[in-house]
């Protein structure tokens, strides 16, 4: 685990203006630091991976070869609903806008050649999270590496899911155990590995405002971090191993506000409500939105078109305005969430998605632009088939069958879910198969609906 980084100094909580209660900040975090980007180059992550494994792995190597150790990965969409290839429901989709990846045997050929224990790999994939990060795991130990020096990042942000994408697989409430899951398998088994990284974009994408943005990102973030201190869990410890994505905003002051005030919400729950003591780690931002919002923003990411005059106008007085009424909004939009019973409760009250809904509408177009769906041909979908037709008759049935009962009996207990996850897919269990395993305990869940597992295990 990385050491924990020392208070910071001028960090206080106190009333501020007439506004709510503000945390108050003297040196940045940044300061008695490493200088950063002044001397090493920020990090730059390139989303990739689309068709077959074989074709994704080729995109990998060429870059490993230029030099890249950063390898963002992303699924396409039957895999991040935990449906194999040749699942009816995912025809049109398989390989489109991602990587298809069904069993080991796709990870394998992903990652083939390119050696786990010196890149780092970010994972663009929420519900089945776990199931991928195993993979990834057993893989990578095929080649040699050891747990603890595989390092990297998985989204795991199933609550963005219900509120903006809807690509998930399981009720709120399981799906929050199995995200909890991966928090406390990843710091037993993988130390070197971030298990979260919550996504504000999704949510502005869907039409959020900026108040609405932070609100419900950061409600998700607070039910993260509950759930984590429910398992055992350090608060510095686990909030050090976040990051958060924000939208960026059409100005730089709009971006600078956004992000201080996110800063501001953030450490002051986390310091008043979970007595987090170390504010270095406090909000860490992985996606970089114009280096001086970023910057301005006490944040860790930056771009490199920082301008003096922007700079100028960034710190006056509007800037101090607009962070005080966001924070004001977002503050809020946070408490109507925890009034309802935090972000899972208010999740399946649906109230983060009608509130974004009605926040869109409000800026609708009168007329949308027609478009069309255009969608890759069945080559891909075949091959996916093929490759799981060979592998279903290779493997041993009874051990695959073995192990998914031993899925579904820890999905039906308190046990993490992970170890016998990673058991029935080194067995030779596809991601489906994993999924419908848990599916079958913890039921499915349709827009606030959720189906008992008995109606979903007869629907598989």
């Amino acid at each position: 685990m990385p050491e924990r980084s020392p208070p910071q100094p001028g960090f206080s909580a106190a009333p501020h203006g007439d506004g709510p209660r503000h945390a108050r900040f003297g040196p940045g975090p940044w300061e008695g630091r490493a200088p950063m980007f002044t001397v090493r180059p920020r990090t730059v992550r390139q989303y990739t991976g689309s068709g077959t494994a074989a074709e994704s792995n080729a995109r990998y190597r060429q870059l490993v070869a230029r030099g890249t150790t950063e390898l963002p990965v992303v699924f396409d969409l039957p895999t991040q609903r935990g449906h194999d290839s040749d699942d009816p429901t995912g025809h049109g989709q398989v390989g489109r806008a991602g990587v298809a990846v069904d069993s080991l045997d796709d990870m394998r050929v992903l990652f083939a050649g390119i050696p786990l224990d010196r890149v780092s790999t970010s994972m663009a994939v929420n519900a089945p999270a776990g199931v991928l990060l195993l993979l990834y795991q057993l893989a990578a130990e095929e080649q040699g590496a050891r747990p603890e020096g595989l390092a990297g990042a998985v989204h795991n942000d199933v609550l963005t899911e219900y509120v903006a994408r809807g690509r998930w697989i399981f009720p709120p409430r399981p799906s929050l155990r199995l995200a909890a899951d991966v928090f406390t398998y990843c710091r037993a088994q993988l130390p070197q590995w971030n298990p979260l990284s919550i996504s504000g974009v999704s949510m502005a994408e869907a039409g959020a405002s900026p108040a609405q943005e932070i609100a419900f990102t950061l409600a998700g973030g607070f039910e993260y971090v509950r759930a984590a201190v429910a398992c055992g869990m350090d608060v510095d410890d686990f909030a050090s191993r976040l990051s958060f994505s924000f939208a960026p905003r059409g100005t730089v002051r709009e971006e600078v506000a956004t992000l201080r005030a996110a800063h501001r919400i953030w450490a002051r729950v986390l310091s008043e409500r979970f007595g987090a003591r170390s504010p270095a780690p406090w909000m860490p931002v992985r996606r970089a939105v114009r280096g001086l919002a970023t910057v301005l923003g006490r944040t860790r990411s930056q771009e490199p078109d920082v301008t003096t005059g922007a700079a100028s106008a960034a710190v006056g007085r509007a800037v101090t305005r607009r962070t005080d009424d966001v924070e004001a909004a977002a503050m809020e939009l946070i408490g109507q969430v925890e009034d309802l019973g935090g972000a899972v409760a208010a999740v399946e009250q649906g109230f983060q998605r009608d509130a974004i809904a009605r926040n869109a509408h409000r800026h609708r177009p009168d007329a949308d632009e027609p478009y069309e769906l255009a969608y890759p041909g069945r080559a891909i979908e075949q091959h996916q088939a093929e490759r799981l037709a060979k592998l279903r008759a290779w493997r041993s049935a009874d051990r695959v069958d073995d192990a998914l009962v031993a899925v579904r009996k820890a999905a039906g207990g308190s046990d993490n879910v992970l170890y016998p996850m990673k058991q029935a897919l080194a067995s030779g269990a596809t991601v489906g198969e994993v999924c419908d395993a848990l599916r079958q305990v913890w039921g499915t869940y349709e827009t606030g609906v959720v189906a008992s597992a008995a109606a979903s295990a007869g629907a598989l």
